[in-house]
């Protein structure tokens, strides 16, 4: 799918065909939709098609006069058992002489929000402020992807603690593969920022220099916040895990205990029933002393198990 706008002087327009200093955003494209842009923009077909990878890496490339910034974006999935997790995709950022570029597999919240106005403050002319704010916003969206994941991790503690199933287990390992994900990604992306700030294929101004320190400290933030969570994720995984083990064992103590007090009785009226003579053969003396000697020899065997806290 190719959509392509338009916005100066603060008005936004999708246009129906490509233009000079348009934005063309690619989602999922068409072989012939690549071709388009490529032919019309003068650029490498590799600046469009590297980002359909879903295993590119962050990085930057540049060739001739235009430049292709790749970065990871934070994404929501649903699996089979309606259950989420996060996970990144990448996105793909070229800049050239003609316009702005950018190429995704799937349709994102960061893009959508330019696209439907949310962010005011843009202008596709101005490529280089356009980049940032991009970047600007795909920090800020890893930022509130792990505020959720936080208080969907806090949801799933208290139903583990009053149920103890595998489907809040299951969860929460999703949470924290979700936190590896991000976390791989946002380093990729740190890497990215840095050489943003040493490059000189982008003509900055003062405002954009601003802007590009405040990308680069929420995304520190947003790696340190992903480390924190992930460590508490998983300490409370072990946890849990042990807790887990730990009741278990607990249960197997008492069925072996319990094993143990009602195999006497089986091995009292065991003997007492056998196909010889025995003493009070015959007599119903027999039977009370044998039910009387079990519980008797039963329930010492049960004080002394539960003295050593067997039960």
């Amino acid at each position: 799918m190719l959509h392509v706008i338009s916005k100066v002087d603060g008005l936004l327009t999708e246009l129906k065909a490509l233009a000079p200093g348009c934005w063309a955003n690619l989602v999922d494209p068409t072989p012939d939709e690549v071709d388009k842009v490529v032919a019309f923009f003068g650029i490498e077909r590799d600046f469009v098609t590297a980002a359909l990878d879903e295993e590119e890496s962050a990085h930057i490339d540049q060739e001739d006069d235009a430049t292709l910034v790749i970065v990871d974006i934070p994404v929501v999935q649903v699996d089979a058992h309606d259950s989420f997790f996060y996970t990144t995709l990448p996105l793909g950022i070229v800049t050239c002489a003609k316009g702005f570029i950018t190429i995704c597999t799937r349709e994102t919240t960061i893009m959508e929000d330019f696209m439907e106005g949310r962010v005011r403050a843009f202008s596709t002319n101005k490529k280089t402020r356009f980049l940032l704010q991009i970047l600007q916003r795909n920090a800020s969206k890893f930022l509130q992807y792990l505020k959720q994941i936080d208080k969907a991790s806090n949801l799933v503690q208290g139903e583990l603690q009053r149920s103890m199933k595998n489907r809040e287990l299951l969860q929460m390992m999703r949470l924290e593969k979700s936190l590896v994900y991000f976390s791989t990604s946002l380093k990729g992306n740190e890497v990215v920022l840095e050489k943003l700030l040493k490059s000189q294929a982008f003509t900055r101004y003062a405002d954009d220099e601003d802007l590009l320190e405040d990308v680069i400290i929420d995304n520190k933030q947003a790696i340190e916040m992903c480390t924190i969570y992930r460590d508490i994720l998983s300490g409370t995984m072990d946890a849990y895990a042990s807790i887990i083990s730990n009741n278990l064992n607990i249960v197997m103590k008492w069925l072996a205990s319990l094993t143990i007090v009602l195999t006497i009785p089986q091995l009292i009226f065991g003997l007492m029933g056998m196909n010889t003579g025995v003493p009070f053969e015959g007599s119903m003396t027999g039977f009370w002393l044998s039910l009387g000697l079990s519980l008797g020899i039963s329930a010492i065997a049960a004080c002394i198990l539960w003295r050593k806290r067997m039960f």
